[in-house]
């Protein structure tokens, strides 16, 4: 299956791939790869953060007070 692609950014792939020694198809890979697993540590990310704990409510009063207290740790330095 071909894609067309602009030859601009054809050419940028083509520059990275030869700079890291490997195919363009190889390195789209590589890039496909990273794509993913990006995705999934994000996921994991996400999950990590519903899991962590007693929800916050984060409006502005919240803001405020965590704006309050960090002023007020940078001061006492």
């Amino acid at each position: 299956m071909g894609i067309s692609i602009s030859p601009r950014l054809e050419t940028e792939l083509r520059t990275r791939a030869e700079a890291e020694g490997i195919s363009l198809e190889a390195y789209i890979e590589r890039l496909l790869r990273a794509d993913e697993q990006a995705k999934s540590e994000l996921a994991s990310l996400a999950r990590e953060g519903l899991d962590s704990g007693e929800l916050i409510e984060a409006g502005a009063d919240y803001w405020d007070d965590k704006h309050r207290r960090l002023e007020a740790r940078l001061n006492d330095r």
